[in-house]
């Protein structure tokens, strides 16, 4: 699948959207990608998985872990496309830890998977959080690799395509952008009245 083809899903689902958006990362951007959109529906998630598979396949992933709420479902569908087992990691006071009933045996080599990587920070928290649990990370997945290839995330990443969307901190937002109100479609961040009613 092309960088195009994959770019062609996301317009079809409605997932490319431009206004002004805050992502997880706290950075500003035109454009965002809710992969949310994309990932609904089943057809379009195994299409666009049975891409991403291959790669991570030669990865030789044990178990895949991904970061709530944005890589759970991605995360599930490449698992169940390389027969292995999916858990997702959750924050709790702002950390990513393990819960209902997951656990990473020893030595398990993992690939984290994520639907969109800008700053790769949630991907390298949930990093962290398997490696405390004595996880072996072997690369890292996504959709899309947002950063254009300068998130650091010290291990291989595999995606089906890869942009140059701008980005910008608060305090440096272009007058154009500046002017349009904001909004956050993430997830990150938002109390458990807003997690509530955005559910």
């Amino acid at each position: 699948m092309s960088e195009a083809e994959v770019l062609a899903e996301f317009r079809a689902a409605g997932a490319l959207l431009q206004g002004h958006f805050v992502l997880t990362s706290g950075l500003h951007s035109p454009f965002y990608l809710q992969c949310a959109r994309v990932l609904m529906d089943p057809r379009r998630a195994a299409r666009l998985v049975s891409a991403l598979a291959p790669k991570v396949r030669a990865l030789e992933p044990d178990l895949v872990v991904a970061p709530a709420l944005g890589g759970i479902i991605l995360g599930y569908e490449l698992a169940r496309q390389l027969g292995k087992n999916s858990i997702f990691v959750e924050r709790v006071e702002g950390t990513f830890t393990l819960r209902r009933g997951f656990d990473i045996p020893k030595g398990s080599r993992i690939v984290v998977a994520e639907d969109v990587i800008t700053t790769g920070l949630s991907t390298r928290e949930c990093m962290a959080c398997c490696r405390a649990e004595g996880g072996e990370i072997v690369g890292a997945a996504c959709l899309v690799d947002r950063s254009a290839g300068k998130a650091e995330l010290g291990v291989p990443l595999v995606c089906l395509a890869t942009l140059d969307l701008p980005t910008y901190p608060q305090h440096k937002l272009p007058p154009e952008l500046a002017a349009i109100p904001a909004v956050k479609p993430g997830s990150r961040g938002l109390d458990a009245r807003q997690a509530a009613q955005s559910a």
